[in-house]
């Protein structure tokens, strides 16, 4: 285990599962304390996405067995009123933030003539109003340590187009444009913003797509893929927190508004 990140608190949203997860568990391996942050129980919309307390409570275990402490809330990060309580009693508990994950999202297809208001408003609402709320509730903190880094989770998506994927596409480009904004306003202040963009990463939401477009979880990896390296149909959500780790670091002092592939090549094409 490293203790690069020993003495920092690390909050992280879509904690339960999938690379919110593993992004968690490994900040806690390099030394930071852990706050995990995610849904209980279905959501309106898609059908697939759900969280639960089993979960937290799993991942608490996990990071305080890596010798870490950490705090688990279940919650909705379209509630502002949930994000501020978890982020006051972070405080409250220890004193800091130093880095967060804006990684809580959902992704389903749905053809533009055929969305729902529902579908569209759920996808903005939790991939891109959810990380304003969250990041609003966390930056008074930051500013006033005079240092933080923030990691938004969009998507190669939020950097191309995406067949019956407009309203995912719109909210991910979005996010990528909130990164380059706060970059800009936060720097004064010795806060960095950047934004990963993964392609396909092999997580539970794979099973919950293939499900709903009947279709198998591979198959559904491969649709967003176009690779240009052999043999990687994922991305594997240890890739992801390799690269999460290296941007919350001091080794990426330099990094800020600038976006972060993670795409086998998929862009180049």
């Amino acid at each position: 285990m490293s203790s690069e990140f020993a003495g920092r608190v690390a909050f992280v949203t879509g904690a339960a599962h999938g690379q919110g997860r593993a992004v968690a568990l490994a900040l806690a391996a390099s030394g930071a304390d852990i706050v995990g942050f995610d849904v209980a129980g279905k959501i309106e919309y898609p059908a697939y996405a759900q969280g639960s307390t089993a979960e937290l409570d799993s991942l608490r275990d996990e990071v305080e067995a890596l010798g870490r402490r950490a705090l688990v809330f279940t919650g909705d990060v379209r509630d502002a009123a949930a994000i501020q309580a978890a982020v006051d009693a972070t405080i409250t508990e220890f004193g800091r933030i130093d880095v967060l994950f804006n990684n809580a999202g959902i992704v389903a297809y749905a053809a533009v003539d055929e969305m729902t208001e529902l579908e569209w408003d759920s996808m903005l609402d939790i991939n891109l109003k959810g990380p304003f709320l969250v990041t609003r509730a966390v930056v008074p903190h930051l500013k006033a340590a005079g240092r933080g880094v923030i990691i938004n989770n969009s998507s190669v998506m939020g950097l191309r187009g995406g067949n019956r994927l407009s309203h995912y596409v719109a909210s991910k480009h979005g996010l990528t444009g909130l990164t380059k904004a706060w970059a800009i306003e936060l720097a004064p202040f010795g806060i960095r913003v950047v934004s990963i963009h993964p392609t396909g990463v092999n997580t539970p939401m794979n099973d919950g797509l293939a499900e709903l477009e009947g279709a198998t979880a591979l198959e559904i990896a491969e649709r967003s893929a176009g690779n240009l390296l052999p043999g990687v149909p994922w991305i594997e959500t240890s890739d992801v927190a390799e690269l999460v780790l290296y941007l919350a670091s001091d080794r990426a002092r330099f990094a800020t508004g600038a976006q972060f592939t993670l795409d086998a090549g998929l862009l180049t094409r």
